[in-house]
Parts: structure tokens; C-alpha cells; sequence
């Protein structure tokens, strides 16, 4: 529907600017031809007389350049109010979508939940938006920089421009609600404070920050991030990691970021009504039936198992780290959620 109205608008304002158009050459013409002008005399007439401005003639008419320019002031006035209403036309319609559009953004922010506060939409908030949002999770960005808007649209991510350090703007944005933040604004400083306010208002709420320095993550662990992330470090380590262990590299980067092979590593936690809570790996069937490799298991209390034995056992609350086909995966994570 907008983008209807913005074809309309468009297609009438050129067509307004043709009429204009076509009117000064037919001005420009017929003095040029009656009375015999320069191409500046006629021109100059021509503005003036279908403007309405009445400066006065530039020459003595003939009584046949009179009977045209009454014509010409004729046409130039319907020519000039049609193209002015179709200016009118197109402000009123770019604020009307406007209302429209903030009404939508509005609605759809109240009726989020369960969701993810992006702040900051940078090239690190924008990577982490994208990849939510290919997992369908819920989520919505807080930037204080309007350059993002079009971005935000054009992405189709629900957004408030503002500064996230704001408690009324993480009260818009559903903190009491959501599920998690993810804090990945520039600075430290201002990632720190989002941190504190962030875990003030909502105790429950599972925060991710980014820290330029390594300093500061002991800053945003004490503030009340349940994870730091380096971005330079990681970066860094990944680098070296190529250079020393690159088929070990390759493997982890098929699996976790190539959405196109089969094989994936994948999270699913163990449920209490699952029919594989207290059963041992062994006797599970995981391995033989599904052909999934259990590669660690990250019990209740934190511990984690890697490569963990066959009779280990899985209890409700415990976090399997599981390598296999997507469609066993999902299959082995129903049963695990008590389906």
C-alpha cells in the first residue's frame, strides 16, 4: 500500500514537472514566433507571465502576442495549481506513512516478547540481529544513531532510535519481558552502565557484552553480564588457530556457520518429563539409532564433560553439545523436551 502510494506520487510530480515543462516551451516558442524575440526576452516573459508575477511586459505587444499570453496565462495558472497540488498530495501521503509506519513499529514493540535487546547495530550488532533472526528468535534493536533507521527497515528488525543507557528506553523496549540483552554499543563505558541498569531491572535476564578491552570484562562481569565477549581477542586466537590446527578450523567453521551442509553441533537440553532423563548414553539408543555424537555434556551446576562416557547419564537440566544431521537433531531434541 505505501509503496503504491509512493509510485502514485512519483509518477504525478514528474508528470507535473512534464506540463511545466512543455507549458515554458510553448511560451518560449510562441513569443519567439509572434514577436519575433530573443530566446532570453521570450523565456524571461514566459516565467513571468505564467507565474503571475506581473513585472511588466519586456516589449510592446502586438495584439496577437496579447491573445497568446492571455492563453499562456490561462493554461500556466492550471498547469502551475495542478503541479502544486500534486506537491501537496505527495507531503501529505509521506506523512501519512510516516504515522502509519510509527504506528506499526509502536504496536509491534508492545506485542514482542520473549525476545532479545540488540544495543547497538553496528557491523557486530547487525551480524548478531541477522543470525537471531535467521533462527526466528524474537529480538529488537536499540541504536541511538538515526543513520540506522534505513537500514533497520530495510532488514525488517524492529528498532527504537535512542540511547540504550536510558532506563525509560529499555522500558520501551521491553526489558521487563525479554528474555536477554545483547550489549555491543562502542564504548566500554557506556556497555558497562547498559550491563547495570539492564540486570537492575531485570534480575532473569541473560546478558551478552562486548568488551574492546580485557580489562574491561571483569568490570562487566561485576556489573552483571553472564558473558564477555572479545571480539579482537577471538579474532586473534581464531587467526592463529588457522594457521596452526587449519583442518580443525575448517571443521568448526562448516558446522557452526555453513548453513548448507548437513552435519550441525547443535545445544538440547534435557527436560524433566524426557522418557532420556537418568538414562546412561549406552542405553539411550543416541548413537545407534540416530547416529549423534554426544560431544560434551554441560551439567546443571556448570560442570562440563567433554567427550563423555557411555555410562554417563543424562539428568534433567543438564545441556547436550551434539554433532549430527539436522533432522536427527531436532528429532533427538523433542524427545529430550519430553515429546
Amino acid at each position: 500500500m505505501a509503496d503504491g502510494f509512493y509510485h502514485l506520487s512519483y509518477k504525478g510530480l514528474i508528470r507535473g514537472l512534464g506540463f511545466i515543462v512543455g507549458i515554458v516551451l510553448f511560451g518560449v516558442l510562441g513569443y519567439m514566433i509572434l514577436e519575433g524575440w530573443s530566446l532570453l526576452d521570450a523565456l524571461y516573459m514566459t516565467v513571468i507571465t505564467i507565474t503571475t508575477v506581473g513585472y511588466g511586459e519586456v516589449r510592446e505587444l502586438s495584439n496577437g502576442g496579447r491573445v497568446f499570453t492571455v492563453i499562456l496565462i490561462f493554461l500556466g495558472i492550471g498547469i502551475m495549481a495542478y503541479f502544486l497540488g500534486i506537491v501537496a498530495q505527495a507531503m501529505v501521503e509521506f506523512q501519512v506513512r510516516a504515522i502509519i509506519g510509527r504506528r506499526k513499529l509502536g504496536l509491534r514493540i508492545k506485542s514482542i516478547k520473549n525476545h532479545y535487546i540488540i544495543c547497538g547495530y553496528g557491523r557486530i550488532g547487525r551480524i548478531i540481529s541477522q543470525e537471531l533472526k535467521s533462527q526466528k528468535i524474537p529480538l529488537l534493536v536499540v541504536d541511538r544513531d538515526s543513520e540506522s533507521r534505513p537500514l533497520l527497515e530495510s532488514d525488517d528488525i524492529p528498532y527504537i532510535i535512542d540511547d540504550a543507557t536510558n532506563e525509560e528506553v529499555l522500558l520501551e523496549a521491553g526489558i521487563k519481558r525479554a528474555k536477554g540483552l545483547v550489549a555491543v554499543v562502542s564504548s566500554d563505558a557506556d556497555n558497562v552502565f547498559i550491563t547495570l541498569t539492564a540486570r537492575g531491572m531485570n534480575p532473569n535476564l541473560f546478558i551478552v557484552s562486548r568488551a574492546e578491552e580485557e580489562r574491561a570484562q571483569r568490570k562487566l562481569l561485576r556489573a552483571g553480564a553472564d558473558r564477555v565477549v572479545l571480539p579482537y581477542l577471538i579474532g586473534g586466537q581464531k587467526m592463529a588457530q588457522t594457521i596452526i590446527r587449519p583442518a580443525v578450523t575448517d571443521f568448526l567453521e562448516f558446522t557452526v556457520h555453513d548453513k548448507d551442509i548437513e552435519l550441525k553441533l547443535e545445544e538440547l537440553r534435557v527436560e524433566k518429563d524426557s522418557r532420556l532423563n537418568g538414562v546412561a548414553l549406552v542405553d539411550s539408543g543416541i548413537r545407534q539409532q540416530m547416529n549423534i555424537i554426544i560431544v560434551a555434556i554441560r551439567k546443571a551446576d556448570g560442570e562440563m564433560l567433554f567427550n563423555p562416557s557411555s555410562q554417563t547419564s543424562m539428568e534433567a537440566g543438564d545441556t547436550l553439545i551434539a554433532l549430527g544431521h539436522g533432522n536427527e537433531l531436532e528429532r533427538l531434541g523433542e524427545i529430550l523436551r519430553g515429546g
